[in-house]
């Protein structure tokens, strides 16, 4: 198990970390270097030898290899981003990247996405080095740049451009699962996540007749996009379960002994109450119009008017996807991918799942290890470019009132020291057992 070394380095790992300000505004505009040496520095004094990678000058990747003992085995990829979303100072409680510990916390952006994971992976590389402690299958080591963007020059660099460095890999693990679901019944829930839904960012574009705006216009680019905008915010989309939450549907209601069956899926939400939020979203496909651009005058009809859609596909789901758009926008708008990642899916009866339940529950009994689909995506999707089957475990055991979902890029991002502890030895025990 973990030391106490190991449990006062994440603490600190996580400060440090926050207090490098890597905000990622999009468009290039972020520095993960000094991060990227951090954490380079920390493993080198645990006697790796990682490599630092560019593909822009400051975006860096930090990758390193832990030789396993089974030369059999296939290896494993553990990742985390180094890279954090934009944070007004004006509107926290303390300094954004302050990385304070204060009360058993640390406060900061990143706290939970996700250099808290960062720091975690770090302490436990660290804890094997003092310890002699070797895993079974060989471990690849990666810290990304870009996660917070499009990853152009993060994960999908790595994966286009040095995939020799991850060699082996059939499986990984990033960020955004084993975290404490607390259902407000005294249940404690841990989703493990195995899918992601795609990433499907649109840009629409209505062409039209430009013209005085006193002067009546029956091809109003404006009014085309409007309309057409309409159309897709109203859309209700099907249900549509794949696997992965056909599993987690079936023991959450196993969990809560329901019996209505998956055939009426709504009908099975409204029973499972809050533990429903795990779910819900990713039953279906969904379009969400989230961008206008259009005119420069108050009195010129545009010839042409812009939105742009966060759109996100299930497993399986892009074909219907892309005919619902084309049928939603109609024969006056066009649109066209802005970004585009694939959906995942990862077996929920797999040998390294079993694992990742058994460390969960062997740190907090009394949970509920669930499987689950997440809404959004991470850099398992352009790891999945190289054969790269990715789960979601970034374990942490969170007190009842404590909103883990909407720190994600939210005010007062924070993360009790306690979940830390949990999350390294979760962490240390399933890569142990891998």
């Amino acid at each position: 198990m973990a030391d106490q070394r190991a449990l006062d380095e994440v603490v600190r790992f996580t400060s440090d970390l926050i207090r490098i300000d890597t905000t990622n505004r999009g468009g290039g505009d972020c520095r993960e270097r000094p991060a990227a040496e951090y954490a380079a520095a920390r493993l080198a004094e645990a006697g790796l030898e990682p490599t630092l990678l560019e593909r822009t000058k400051g975006r860096t990747n930090v990758v390193a290899r832990i030789e396993g003992t089974d030369p059999s085995a296939d290896a494993l990829l553990v990742h985390g981003h180094l890279d954090v979303v934009p944070a007004e100072a004006a509107d926290w409680s303390v300094h954004p990247f302050s990385g304070e510990v204060r009360d058993g916390v640390v406060w900061g952006r990143g706290a939970v996405d996700m250099k808290n994971m960062d720091a975690m992976i770090l302490a436990v590389v660290r804890d094997w080095a003092r310890n002699g402690v070797r895993p079974r299958r060989d471990m690849v080591i990666a810290f990304t740049a870009d996660e917070e963007a499009s990853a152009e020059d993060g994960s999908g660099f790595l994966a286009d451009k040095h995939a020799a460095l991850f060699e082996g890999c059939t499986e990984g693990i990033g960020e955004s699962g084993a975290f404490t679901f607390h259902d407000g019944g005294g249940r404690e829930i841990y989703p493990i996540a195995a899918g992601e839904r795609g990433t499907a960012w649109l840009r629409l574009t209505a062409r039209g007749r430009a013209g005085h705006g006193s002067k009546v216009n029956g091809e109003n680019a404006v009014t085309r996009l409007a309309a057409a905008i309409t159309r897709i915010g109203a859309y209700e989309w099907p249900l549509r379960l794949t696997p992965t939450v056909r599993a987690a549907l079936s023991e959450l209601a196993a969990l809560y002994g329901i019996r209505t069956g998956l055939d009426d899926v709504d009908a099975l939400l409204d029973k499972l109450g809050p533990a429903a939020e795990l779910v819900e979203a990713t039953v279906r496909n969904s379009a969400n119009p989230t961008m206008l651009d259009a005119g420069y005058k108050i009195n010129v009809i545009p010839g042409e008017a812009v939105a742009f859609v966060d759109g996100r596909y299930l497993p399986g789901g892009e074909d219907e996807f892309r005919a619902t758009l084309d049928r939603l926008t109609g024969p006056d708008v066009e649109w066209e991918y802005h970004h585009r990642e694939v959906a995942l899916q990862a077996p929920v009866d797999s040998r390294t799942y079993a694992r990742m339940r058994a460390a969960v529950e062997e740190f907090a009994s009394e949970g509920h290890v669930v499987p689950y689909c997440m809404s959004g995506g991470t850099d398992a999707k352009q790891f999945s470019r190289l054969g790269i089957t990715g789960y979601g475990f970034a374990p942490l055991k969170l007190p009842e009132g404590f909103d883990y979902q909407a720190l994600f890029h939210g005010v007062d991002e924070r993360v009790p020291v306690e979940a830390l502890h949990f999350g390294v030895r979760v962490l240390d025990r399933f890569l142990r057992t891998a």
